[in-house]
């Protein structure tokens, strides 16, 4: 074999040179027939040979022998180490050429042979994007469109490939292929060739490809890609796929457009229906659908109007369907049903008719499941809808009266960061403007030890922040002065004097008016921390600092009138010169400023 190859390929270089169609027809089908046997050692020898570069002059239309050097490109071409050599040795920009040809067989070995030279190749898909290969193959996709016989099916299934090769993890390449309008048609071929598993395979793969790209979705958005994508689920029965499907569908689901024609396609009935099928399973594929499925479920209730369509007023059958997941045993259930109803819960509207409608119990009943040796995500899940539901005022009161507070502080002992945020969430959002629940929460030693201990959460900001602002608005909605001594007893002063300097202006004046408060019913009792935590200082740097905002300034003035009744406090105020910097903001453009500056510059006056 090895002597008959040698000879082959000596005989190849002469008959090369000579043109007789006949031996050089010989020679091709001894080398695809070595190729057949052992792909890896006959490239090997090839590329020793040298023949490669005699493969670009006997690549010509006119041959009749072209169609079967295009064979063993694309051959030798499955191995990586013969793609950079098959660039080096001039092959892609007559191979391009060949992509004008009328034959069909010398255009399905052209286009297998940039195919595998583009595989995993960077020179390759340089090469062939400098030839300009790209956009032809295009036009052939366009005008093949819609032929259905075999051959030209078989064709279009590697025009696929090759683009796919061409453009695979490459953003530029990609972004190249959307703006040459590749999408719409390969949407059209989806259409059409949907009963050819082999190019619906393809173009599953390639809308995979160029779905993740962000400049892709508009074009998707236009095409009638959900339902077709829609009507090929309903046909698959095979986890492997519908897994495809899934690919596509989860990154093209991110577009709120997408969204809303998923879910007027149908999607929606398909994945409940995986749901109810496979909720009982133990079988690894099918715990994989049941995911994949209430996942995407859940992404479609991201967008505002998908949303909204499927909500029908609290009576749509998809909603409830949901709902019925809530109580169900199966963890990824549970977690898909409390994402879904915090989804739903976007709007006032919906909020307050859930809270009517029993939803608050239900989420309550799940999270009781999850106290001990809880499941992490289920909880924050949970955590996030009540929080949500809590915004709107009408809702405070119920979920107060249903037991919301007790049922959320049952994971203080969480040592959970996504837990504990969306904990400290709820309950900032349930006192908001609730008096009596504030002060009832702000007496609870636990509670508050356990928010000046999470004030310290470096490396959680979010819990660090949410912290701080549930410390500051107990002490804002209950006006208490129990409330003020338990935060103070607890060490939480520093906290709140920190949080007022603050990059976010809303965290910086929830910490002023909290500060305010408490040197107003209980500077006795805070006087030492507000000292030693620099306060005054603070103070005077706000208020020197143009970039303070209006109601910084203002509130900052406040404090400083209720601390000077602090003797100690008193004096560090006029050590600093506060008058000076006081003085000048009586002539700021914001009026409450201004004024706040001349009754403050008068008592300081009348003080001193």
């Amino acid at each position: 074999m090895a002597d008959n190859l040698s000879d082959t390929l000596k005989k190849l270089k002469i008959t090369a040179v000579d043109r007789t169609e006949d031996s050089l027809e010989g020679c091709l089908d001894c080398l695809l027939q070595a190729l057949a046997q052992n792909n890896t050692e006959t490239s090997e020898k090839i590329q020793g040979s040298g023949i490669l570069e005699l493969f670009a002059s006997l690549l010509t239309p006119q041959s009749s022998c072209t169609a079967k050097v295009a064979n063993v490109i694309a051959e030798v071409a499955k191995n990586e180490f013969m793609r950079i050599p098959c660039v080096d040795a001039g092959l892609i920009s007559p191979l391009v050429q060949l992509l004008n040809s009328k034959d069909q067989e010398v255009l399905l070995q052209t286009g297998r042979a940039l195919g595998n030279i583009c595989y995993d190749s960077h020179e390759g898909r340089s090469a062939v994007d400098q030839a300009g290969g790209a956009q032809i193959v295009i036009d052939h996709l366009r005008s093949l469109c819609s032929i259905t016989d075999p051959a030209n099916e078989k064709l279009l299934t590697v025009f696929c490939g090759m683009l796919m090769n061409y453009s695979n993890e490459n953003d530029s390449l990609q972004a190249q292929l959307i703006n040459m309008g590749v999408i719409p048609t390969l949407v059209k071929l989806l259409g059409i060739h949907c009963q050819n598993a082999a190019l619906t395979e393809m173009c599953l793969v390639a809308f995979g490809n160029l779905a993740e790209l962000e400049s892709s979705k508009e074009q998707f958005a236009s095409t009638n890609i959900a339902e077709e994508l829609v009507k090929l689920f309903k046909k698959q029965i095979e986890h492997d796929k519908r897994e495809m499907i899934f690919e596509v569908l989860a990154p093209l689901a991110e577009n709120d457009a997408i969204k809303l024609q998923l879910v007027e396609a149908g999607l929606v009935e398909c994945l409940l229906e995986i749901v109810q099928q496979k909720v009982d399973s133990d079988k690894e594929d099918d715990i994989a659908e049941l995911k994949t499925g209430s996942d995407l479920m859940v992404l479609l209730l991201l967008g505002d109007e998908s949303m909204q369509k499927l909500f029908e007023g609290g009576k749509g059958s998809v909603f409830q369907r949901v709902l019925s997941w809530i109580p169900s045993n199966n963890h990824q259930l549970q977690l898909a049903g409390a994402l879904a109803i915090a989804n739903f819960a976007r709007n006032d509207g919906n909020c307050i008719h859930m809270v009517d409608n029993g939803i608050v119990e239900k989420l309550m009943g799940l999270l009781d499941r999850h106290v001990e040796d809880g499941n992490v995500t289920v909880q924050h899940a949970a955590l996030s809808a009540l929080r949500n539901l809590a915004i709107p005022v009408i809702n405070k009161a119920k979920m107060l009266s249903a037991g919301v507070t007790e049922a959320v502080l049952k994971f203080l002992k969480s040592e959970m960061p996504p837990v504990q945020f969306k904990l400290l969430g709820t309950l900032r959002m349930l006192i908001d403007a609730q008096a009596e629940a504030a002060e009832q929460l702000g007496k609870n030693v636990k509670l508050v030890e356990r928010l000046v201990e999470w004030c310290e959460a470096k490396d959680h900001a979010g819990v660090m922040g949410e912290s701080n602002r549930l410390l500051s608005a107990l002490i804002r909605h209950s006006k208490s002065k129990d409330v003020i001594k338990t935060i103070v007893q607890s060490g939480g002063i520093k906290h709140l004097v920190t949080m007022a300097t603050s990059e976010h202006v809303i965290m910086q004046n929830e910490a002023l008016v909290a500060l305010a408060l408490i040197a107003a019913l209980e500077l006795a009792t805070a006087e030492k921390d507000l000292e030693s935590t620099k306060l005054v200082q603070i103070l005077h740097r706000l208020l020197a600092d143009e970039r303070s905002a209006p109601e910084i300034k203002y509130n900052s003035m406040v404090l400083i009138c209720a601390v000077i009744g602090s003797e100690s406090l008193h004096k560090e105020v006029q050590d600093l010169a506060f008058l000076d910097v006081v003085s000048k903001l009586r002539r700021h453009e914001n009026k409450s400023v201004a004024q706040q500056a001349s009754l403050t510059e008068q008592r300081l006056t009348v003080e001193s």
